[in-house]
């Protein structure tokens, strides 16, 4: 069973570690302030 996981910020940190758990194939919401770092993470 994949669990959904959240990040709230995709500095430098959380975009890497958002983009690993995604790579993994778990579902990811994300929260951050700025649109253009959204669009790099989504699939």
């Amino acid at each position: 069973m994949k669990k959904t996981i959240g990040f709230i910020g995709l500095g430098v940190m959380g975009k890497s570690m958002a983009s690993h758990i995604l790579n993994d194939g778990h579902p990811v919401l994300v929260y951050t302030r700025t649109k253009e770092k959204r669009k790099h993470t989504s699939k």
